[in-house]
């Protein structure tokens, strides 16, 4: 299993995605710096393998209420205006995505719901306004699916069903 992974604002900032929110690490007023904090736990990050693994989840899946529970991203998730929330919300995207690469998956391409999205005027600037009704997350509507470079450990019900149907049949011996 691998190890902890540390990210560190110069990190985030040399990332080719990660530098085009150099806005998001460099205010001051943005919770960024607990964000990183809170993704370099380790427990967190098997959490967020343990998300993509066992329950079919985006890997933000793993940790996302405890993220959202956290008083400063809370608070600024729910109070500043929704184009500057989003960004700090994708940028989580991208710490997210860092970590998993260092930690030996890759992005899918696919994302997987976290939420039901209040109804929303388009283009409405109201705080807060953005959240969910439903789901598992409050601020976050969909996140980053990830794979392992090497492949999953259990293969998916899907898979199973198939290779179950495929199978031939056998009569146990109580059926005869």
């Amino acid at each position: 299993m691998p190890r902890r992974v540390v990210l560190t604002r110069h990190d985030f900032l040399q990332d080719r995605q990660g530098r085009t929110f150099s806005d998001v690490a460099n205010d001051a007023e943005q919770p960024f710096e607990e964000v990183l904090d809170f993704f370099n736990d380790e427990n967190r990050q098997r959490r967020m393998e343990e998300a993509e693994i066992h329950h079919e989840r985006p890997a933000l899946a793993g940790v996302v209420r405890e993220l959202e529970s956290r008083p400063a991203v809370d608070d600024f998730l729910s109070t500043k205006h929704p184009r500057r929330t989003k960004r700090l919300r994708q940028a989580v995207g991208v710490v997210v995505r860092m970590i998993m690469d260092r930690r030996g998956w890759r992005k899918t391409g696919k994302k997987g719901s976290l939420g039901v999205r209040a109804t929303v005027s388009r283009g409405t600037a109201t705080p807060g306004a953005y959240h969910n009704t439903g789901g598992l997350a409050f601020w976050f509507l969909r996140a980053e699916r990830y794979e392992r470079d090497n492949g999953k450990p259990f293969p998916s019900v899907r898979q199973r069903a198939q290779n179950l149907a495929a199978a031939p049949r056998q009569q146990s011996p109580a059926a005869t």
